[in-house]
């Protein structure tokens, strides 16, 4: 009852204030969810919110859904934005037509489900100070149609900085582009292409080379690939993923991107590739030609097929090392024949070395971390992924960076309790990923008294956590239970409603939880749905997987329902009877709760990676 009158009195003092002060000194300082909360109250706040709506300069969206109706009533009316960021999962062309304009310099248009090409045309005309911006679409198998509309957009935005187009599909191969011809922006400084051949980005960099040679950008067989603003290409960032990385194209790359400072490339080939047609020793001396690079990453993604980059050995690491001793970030992935002296000579010739990534690196061991303190770099992130062969005794070397904040061990099963005291010392991590490790209930109990202010902590498939762990965690006298926000607790066999429980009366920052393949019941979804009254200082949570929970019943689908779950954003349900038995119910909620985007599609945690495969008609 005090809370309550305590809050009456707060509200009342805010609709005291002078208008403008209150939009100027509070409105406009809350994001943009807590703005439409606000104007619920009544109708004077409803006002104020509407007049500081369109002074409003950025707006971040992506946190849910919007569809139409929301999306014109939220941003239709701030014509002084200049960033946006939307989730396009429920909009169409026609939708967009309320928030572009001249306006706009950044825009980022993420799980665009429904838009077709056309949206390149719409915004090349609506949008010509554009400087950022971002696209995921679905492979629509139109090549003609792609082309010829993006060439228009890209005609039409002559200022763009940045700019990322990604191209979803069904297809892990790189065929949605079929060829790179079109327009580059001379302003163009950073350029993310997802999927694209390999053998179109050699001959874009032998138009750009063209055009750099002769001054000119008209050639008798080619397009024009850079604008006519400027005869020399400065791109400084480029990332593409690609149906092989080899050493023509890194030689074609480093020929005529000379002041590149970020090169990403990822493949996906299909098979092995061959070996006059694949990235070797010789490949990785090309990468002299960049006398800015800074960051560096080489990924060979295996999806369903063991391919690797069997052509690089430790020759490969030692000549890296040599050429590129300027580099802050490096990833690595799918360097079978690479051992502990290749990626030894990276960690002690890269100085500057802030961010080291090693993944799915068989002969990887501890002997690459022996003495980490004689590094001179300082390490802020370290994710060494499926490394078989890393131990514990490679994260107490690594915990002697006092400055580390991202430690991720995804894979790693040998790392074990006795580490976990290391990195409770650790004030400056953030971020945890002890995924498949072989930790039990003790060493979460350490982990708790430690002083790491961890926002983000995964423990999927650490089968040996108990309910037990999970209260030791939250209950502990150290900083974690105060600042830890994003919990996975995927695939542990013996996590039940007791550990929900827990979370629900201690995890008061908790805003993400990840249940998927665990063993709870309804009483879990109760419990979480009602936690906010138990405890009135709990977050809301905004994400909730609950992927194959099959002890969960088509009853529970009432804690789904107004007033529960207040500012829920995400819930994965797919493998549940929820899914299977309660498709009626689920359409009522989704049209009670329009901002609720419900998967049942076995994404993972915000369907980041995975909107292009929902199937229409369902509830989103």
């Amino acid at each position: 009852m005090e809370q309550k009158k305590q809050k009456e009195e707060r509200r009342m003092g805010l609709e005291r204030l002078p208008s403008s002060l209150l939009i100027e000194e509070v409105l406009l300082k809350l994001e943009i969810e807590a703005l439409c909360s606000v104007s619920c109250v009544n109708k004077a706040m409803s006002f104020s919110v509407s007049q500081a709506l369109p002074l409003l300069s950025s707006i971040n969206l992506s946190a849910f859904s919007p569809d139409a109706q929301i999306l014109n009533s939220m941003v239709g009316g701030c014509r002084g934005l200049h960033s946006l960021t939307l989730n396009c999962l429920h909009l169409d062309n026609l939708s967009l037509g309320v928030i572009l304009g001249p306006h706009l310099q950044e825009l980022n248009l993420l799980s665009c489900s429904l838009l077709s090409y056309q949206v390149f045309t719409s915004i090349g005309e609506a949008c010509p100070n554009l400087r950022v911006l971002v696209l995921e679409l679905v492979d629509q198998c139109s090549t003609e149609a792609f082309k010829t509309n993006l060439d228009q957009m890209l005609n039409g935005c002559l200022c763009l900085e940045s700019f990322s187009l990604k191209i979803r599909g069904r297809d892990v191969g790189a065929n949605a582009f079929q060829s790179i011809d079109f327009f580059l922006p001379s302003a163009l400084k950073s350029m993310k292409l997802q999927s694209v051949l390999e053998q179109d980005v050699i001959r874009l960099m032998d138009k750009i080379r063209v055009g750099a040679d002769r001054n000119s950008l008209q050639t008798a067989h080619v397009s024009i690939p850079v604008s006519p603003l400027s005869s020399v290409f400065t791109l400084q960032r480029l990332s593409l993923v690609l149906d092989a990385i080899s050493d023509e194209l890194i030689m074609a790359i480093s020929g005529n991107l000379p002041t590149l400072v970020e090169l990403d490339l990822e493949d996906r080939p299909v098979k092995q590739p061959l070996p006059n047609h694949d990235l070797t020793n010789t490949g990785l001396q090309y990468l002299a030609s960049f006398h800015h690079l800074m960051g560096l990453s080489l990924i060979r993604s295996r999806h369903n097929q063991q391919v690797s980059f069997k052509r690089v050995n430790d020759m490969g690491m030692f000549l890296l090392s040599e050429v590129c001793k300027g580099l802050e970030s490096v990833r690595l992935c799918g360097f079978s024949k690479v051992s502990d002296a290749g990626y030894a000579s990276i960690l002690h010739s890269c100085l500057k070395l802030k961010k080291f990534e090693a993944r799915n690196a068989f002969f990887l061991s501890d002997l690459a971390f022996l003495d980490v303190t004689e590094f001179q770099c300082s390490l802020v992130e370290v994710k060494l992924l499926s490394c078989s062969l890393i131990t514990s005794e490679t994260v107490k070397q690594l915990t002697r960076s006092r400055v580390l904040e991202v430690l991720d061990l995804c894979g790693c099963r040998s790392i074990a309790d006795s580490c976990l005291g290391s990195i409770s010392s650790l004030r400056s991590l953030s971020m945890l990923n002890l995924a498949g490790a072989d930790i039990t209930d003790y060493g979460l109990s350490v982990l708790a008294q430690g002083i790491p202010s961890i926002t983000r902590l995964c423990l999927r498939h650490c089968e040996r956590v108990t309910d037990e762990g999970i209260s030791f965690l939250l209950h502990g006298g150290g900083t974690i239970r105060k600042t830890l926000s994003v919990l996975d607790l995927g695939h542990m066999p013996r996590i039940s409603d007791k550990a929900i429980f827990t979370i629900a009366m201690a995890g008061t920052e908790i805003t993400e939880l990840c249940l998927r393949h665990c063993s709870v019941t309804d009483v879990s979804l109760d419990c979480l749905a009602m936690r906010k009254t138990f405890r009135d200082e709990c977050k809301l949570l905004r994400r909730l997987d609950l992927l194959n929970c099959t002890g969960l019943s088509v009853n529970s689908l009432r804690f789904l329902k107004r007033p529960s779950f207040p500012g829920l954003h995400w819930l994965g349900i797919g493998g549940t009877p929820l899914a299977s038995k309660g498709y009626p119910a689920l359409s009522k909620i989704h049209n009670q709760r329009p901002w609720l985007t419900i998967c049942l599609e076995g994404c993972e945690m915000g369907c980041y990676d995975g909107w292009q495969f929902h199937r229409a008609g369902y509830p989103q």
